[in-house]
């Protein structure tokens, strides 16, 4: 299994530990780090596993509502706890992470496969194959270069 793998599995326990704990984001991760993860997890795992359940937590009324307006006849609340923190995961890795959305969704059928049952792979599957094809694109768009921005204001003077 890759680090990276590793590191969303460590995020999922957390995001899970988060939606039954009600505990404060820092907390919930020292503790996690401390008391519940394997004493050999690479730096790399961590600092990628905790900065995707922090800014999960940050921007989740943003990725409640990408999952919501594509989760029809579903409310989030009544979604397993597992299947909705995936979700959330890979929504907030679409939105705010440059991996492609192929790869998330990928990542996370693979994680639902290990963490919860064959149906429910067939469910995040089809939530995040419409929020995908609502973003339009595999990628995130580049940020402009300073290199960029001077020819766009070459072509828009000429």
């Amino acid at each position: 299994m890759g680090t990276r793998r590793k590191a969303r599995e460590s995020a999922l326990k957390m995001l899970f530990a988060a939606d039954v704990c009600r505990v404060p984001v820092e907390e919930l991760t020292r503790d996690f780090w401390e008391n519940l993860s394997d004493d050999q997890t690479e730096p790399s795992i961590k600092d990628f596993a905790s900065n995707l359940v922090i800014g999960t937590l940050r921007e989740l009324e943003t990725v409640d509502e990408k999952i919501r307006s594509r989760a029809e006849h579903w409310r989030i609340p009544r979604m397993a706890i597992v299947d909705r923190n995936i979700l959330r995961l890979a929504v907030y890795e679409f939105l705010f992470e440059p991996t492609p959305h192929t790869v998330v969704i990928n990542e996370a059928l693979e994680i639902a496969r290990r963490f919860s049952t064959y149906e429910a792979t067939q469910f995040i599957n089809g939530i995040l194959d419409a929020i995908k094809q609502d973003l339009g694109t595999d990628t995130k768009p580049e940020e402009p270069t300073a290199e960029n921005q001077n020819e766009l204001s070459k072509t828009s003077t000429s």
